[in-house]
C-alpha cells in the first residue's frame, strides 16, 4: 500500500513540473522573464538562462509564431508589447521612486536624530562647563565607586575634555 502512494506521488510531481513555466531569460530592460513560450528572436542565446529541452533549438518554434502573423496581415502584435513595456515600466519606475522617498525619509529621520543628539549633548557640556567655572568643588567616581574631589591638574583636564566636547558638538 505504501508503495502505490509512493509511486503516485512521483507520478504526480513528475507531471507538475511539466505544467511550470520553463522559459527563463533577461530581457533587454534587464529583468528576469518567466514563461512557458520562448522568448523572442532578439534576445541572444546568452541571455536565456533556463529552456525546456536544451537540445531542441527555440528557432522552430518562433518560426511557428511568426506565420501566424504574417497571415493576420496585422501588425498590430509588434507594437502592443511594446506599448506595455512603458506601462511596466512606469509601475516600475514609480516603484523605484517610492523606494527612493522611503530612503530619504530613512536618511532625513536619522540626520535628524543625529542632530537632537548633538543638540542635547551640546546643552549638557555648556551645563557641565558653568558649573565647572563655579568655582564650587566638583567631585568624581574613582573605579572603586568612591566621591573623590578634583585637584587643580583634575579641574584642568575636565576643562579640556568639556571645551573638546563643545567644540565638536555645539557647531552650527
Amino acid at each position: 500500500m505504501k508503495m502505490h502512494k509512493l509511486l503516485l506521488l512521483a507520478v504526480a510531481c513528475t507531471w507538475a513540473m511539466g505544467a511550470a513555466a520553463q522559459w527563463q531569460w533577461i530581457d533587454k530592460d534587464g529583468r528576469k522573464v518567466f514563461s512557458d513560450r520562448p522568448p523572442p528572436q532578439e534576445i541572444p542565446e546568452k541571455n536565456i538562462l533556463k529552456q525546456p529541452n536544451r537540445g531542441l533549438p527555440r528557432a522552430p518554434q518562433a518560426d511557428a509564431a511568426v506565420p501566424a502573423e504574417a497571415a493576420s496581415g496585422a501588425s498590430a502584435p509588434a507594437p502592443k508589447p511594446a506599448a506595455s513595456a512603458p506601462g511596466k515600466d512606469k509601475a516600475l519606475e514609480e516603484k523605484k521612486a517610492q523606494a527612493e522617498a522611503a530612503e530619504a525619509a530613512k536618511v532625513k529621520a536619522e540626520e535628524e536624530r543625529i542632530a537632537k543628539a548633538k543638540a542635547e549633548n551640546c546643552t549638557r557640556a555648556r551645563q557641565a562647563k558653568a558649573a565647572l567655572d563655579s568655582g564650587r568643588p566638583v567631585t568624581q567616581s574613582n573605579a572603586q565607586g568612591e566621591r573623590i574631589f578634583l585637584d587643580e591638574a583634575g579641574l584642568a583636564a575636565e576643562a579640556k575634555r568639556i571645551d573638546g566636547v563643545i567644540a565638536s558638538e555645539c557647531k552650527r
